[in-house]
């Protein structure tokens, strides 16, 4: 071959490769504008607007066809974990991923009111959990996450196991929460959670299908990120232009309970402290430095 030819091949697979590049950066850019164009409110956590939306998880569900339902868990068209008294006059509906870190900001500034709320039979909810971020980074923590805190449910301490969870939140690059056994150590944290029962069905992705089936929900729901929190029906993103509290959340429950009796529990579904305790007497977000890339709600 020629000095010539071969020179020529050469910056032929050199070109072939810029091309390459330049597809890979534009396609980065196409994606980070879907993002920003996208992006819910996160109810001013951590002294900040935190930001997170993407686009839903395609992870392949269990072998069986049939959907497992979890204990007193609603299917349907979308699928929820009830949490609270079922005749509580108010409903806070959450949709969330367990590898979200703008869920976990949620869950930490809000869990001391929300727990509060529904203890009082004043506020029940409802999670719809989902799997946005194993579809985006890949990896499968989000679904063995929700399927674990499902199980859990079936023990009655799905709330206890949802806080360990989100208290326990790997960096999201980290796909921890796709290792079974770290699950079942984490399940460890909550009292009489762990036994064969239970750890059969976390090993076993009993609820893989339930979990993929309100994560179609998601995809199809019209929101386009995690946490979105509605109370009786109203998307709190959307409240005091994002800038939303703890207690605000505190008020407008006891506002629409006015005159309304409280729900009562039926039993003690909620057995198992919190990992961290209640945090008493904290009703505003803890002050941070907002996370990178947070924005204002759009409008």
């Amino acid at each position: 071959m020629s000095q010539k030819n071969h020179e020529g091949k050469k910056s032929a697979r050199e070109r072939l490769q810029e091309q390459r590049e330049k597809e890979k950066a534009r396609a980065r850019r196409g994606r980070q504008a879907i993002v920003a164009g996208a992006v819910v409110a996160v109810l001013a956590v951590a002294g900040g607007i935190a930001v997170w939306a993407s686009s839903s998880s395609e992870e392949p569900a269990a072998n069986d066809n049939e959907v497992a339902v979890p204990k007193r868990a609603s299917d349907g068209a979308r699928p929820a974990v009830p949490v609270g008294a079922a005749g509580a006059p108010s409903t806070l509906t959450v949709w969330e991923d367990f590898r979200c870190p703008a869920c976990q900001q949620f869950e930490t500034a809000f869990r001391p009111v929300i727990h509060e709320l529904e203890d009082s039979g004043r506020l029940k909810s409802e999670y719809h959990l989902v799997t946005i971020i194993d579809g985006n980074a890949g990896g499968q923590g989000s679904r063995n996450a929700a399927n674990a805190a499902l199980c859990a449910q079936d023990a009655g301490k799905f709330r206890a196991y949802h806080d360990v969870l989100y208290s326990h939140q790997p960096p999201e690059p980290q796909d921890k929460f796709a290792d079974k056994q770290y699950l079942l150590q984490l399940a460890g944290k909550v009292k009489g959670l762990v036994t064969p029962a239970f750890t059969k069905c976390v090993n076993d992705g009993t609820y893989n299908r339930f979990v993929q089936k309100s994560s179609d929900a998601f995809a199809s729901s019209g929101y386009r990120g995690t946490p979105t929190v509605l109370l009786n029906g109203k998307d709190l993103s959307k409240e005091k232009g994002g800038q939303f509290s703890p207690a605000d959340l505190k008020k407008m429950v006891l506002d629409a309970d006015k005159a309304k009796q409280p729900g009562k529990q039926s039993a003690a579904p909620h057995t198992g402290a919190s990992p961290r305790g209640r945090h008493a007497g904290r009703s505003a977000a803890p002050r941070a430095e907002p996370p990178a890339g947070a924005v204002a709600p759009s409008s």
